[in-house]
């Protein structure tokens, strides 16, 4: 007789297959044996190689049209390179855009200069972006890893050094999972499998009541993820980040009310959590302060990272901007744009 962990395990995975592939289990002795004999076969992952999507192209010159920087705080803003102080700039997390450079001395925005010393070299910009999702509806989910890896060999293993090593941000096949001490294990590959901690998921939802608009975006807090949706079709996916644990995104619906190309960002004046953002773009205020925007400060998408905002890549701001548009009338006052529902498909572990 099989151990129970044994029969719980083999029980998961019967009901995570697809209905169409069926294949024989041979019976195994132990459960390392059996984890090495679980997964769909090399001619299911054959016909379904890899994910049947398109990645939006990279804009150099969207991307790259500014100069952004860092600043070394405090610092004083002055009227001219060494001319008189206007303001007084605290020390916290602070990026600029550096319009032109004078010797020592950075122009921020027009008539505002710092010294240069107190600026980091050009930020590097994510080059990542979202997917466009096809018509017909995907046979198996999509996700994106999150960190580099090799996937392990059989569920619950160590990155096996003869798997392929996977950059993060590589889209991935979810064929089928298991489950080991309560948390699921993805295979990607024949052989591959990756933990739940390490993929972020592509998560279509039906369309939530109360949704009024044509075009309309669903945020999911635990994948970190973004789906959007004309009616009830999804067209388009991505990495997003969200709010951190002590500034949490709110859950719930809500409609685009205001919109920028570009806007400045700012918040706990005077705290050490303080913040200032310049020229933040592709922004769409959706709940108070918080708002969809593009971000050029990190690279830490489909990971908490922001003060309640939806950080999204330039790149893929830029395309939600655009594609969501028509949703907004700004003849009419007080117009309200396209519905943002945001909630969570999972909790995260303390």
């Amino acid at each position: 007789m099989l151990p129970r962990p044994l029969i719980r395990f083999l029980i998961v995975l019967a009901l995570a297959l697809p209905v169409t592939a069926a294949f024989a289990q041979e019976p195994c002795s132990d459960l390392a044996e059996c984890q090495g004999a679980l997964g769909l076969p090399q001619s299911v992952l054959d016909a379904y190689p890899k994910p049947n999507v398109n990645t939006l192209p990279i804009d150099d010159s969207l991307v790259y049209d500014r100069l952004y920087r860092k600043i070394h705080g405090p610092v004083n803003i002055t009227d001219a390179p060494g001319g008189n102080v206007v303001e007084t700039l605290g020390a916290g997390f602070t990026y600029v855009t550096v319009n032109s450079l004078n010797g020592d001395w950075a122009e921020i925005d027009r008539g505002e200069w710092v010294p240069a010393a107190n600026l980091t070299d050009d930020v590097v910009i994510s080059r990542y972006s979202g997917i466009r999702l096809p018509d017909e509806t995907l046979p198996y989910p999509v996700a994106w890893t999150m960190k580099h890896l090799r996937p392990a060999s059989v569920p619950g293993g160590e990155d096996d050094p003869n798997n392929p090593f996977m950059y993060r941000y590589t889209l991935v096949n979810l064929y089928t999972f298991v489950e080991v001490d309560g948390k699921r294990w993805y295979q990607v590959g024949p052989g591959q499998w990756i933990h739940q901690f390490n993929v972020a998921k592509v998560t279509p939802i039906a369309k939530p009541e109360g949704i009024e608009t044509h075009k309309w975006v669903a945020v999911d807090l635990y994948e970190q993820t973004l789906v959007a949706y004309e009616d009830d079709k999804p067209v388009f996916s991505t990495l997003v980040s969200s709010g951190l644990k002590d500034w949490p995104t709110n859950e719930g619906l809500f409609n685009v009310y205001l919109r920028y190309e570009r806007t400045t960002m700012s918040g706990a004046e005077q705290a050490a959590d303080f913040y200032s953002l310049q020229e933040v773009p592709w922004t769409m205020y959706f709940d108070g302060d918080i708002a969809l925007h593009g971000t050029y400060w990190h690279d830490g998408f489909g990971y908490r990272h922001s003060h309640g905002c939806v950080n999204m890549s330039i790149t893929d701001a830029h395309w939600l901007y655009e594609w969501s548009a028509d949703e907004f009338d700004y003849s009419i006052p007080n117009d309200l744009g396209m519905n943002v529902y945001v909630y969570s498909s999972g909790a995260y572990d303390n």
